[in-house]
């Protein structure tokens, strides 16, 4: 059993994401205009399907300029995944 499946309704620690991750990312952000994020670490948390907190550094091109967000995405059983919400850091 992995650390993530031990840890179901409680979040697991950030790591590494993994080429599903990437996917869920990726799908979820795809119609957000403006900022570019670039997650470099993942959160999950199993409930009714899978909630997503990612790690990025933002920025608006062609602006220099990086930050630190969080977004976060949800992915239910059926269906799309989509942003929750982006919390500057």
């Amino acid at each position: 059993m992995s650390n993530q499946e031990s840890q179901i309704g409680g979040w697991s620690p950030y790591h590494e994401l993994t080429a599903e991750d990437k996917n869920v990312f990726e799908q979820a952000i795809k119609n957000i205009l403006g900022v570019k994020y670039t997650p470099k670490m993942v959160s999950t948390q199993v409930v009714a399907g899978v909630n997503y907190r990612f790690r990025c550094d933002a920025t608006v091109p062609p602006s220099y300029a990086i930050w630190e967000a969080i977004v976060e995405i949800y992915k239910p059983l059926n269906g799309d995944p989509y942003v929750t919400g982006i919390i500057r850091m």
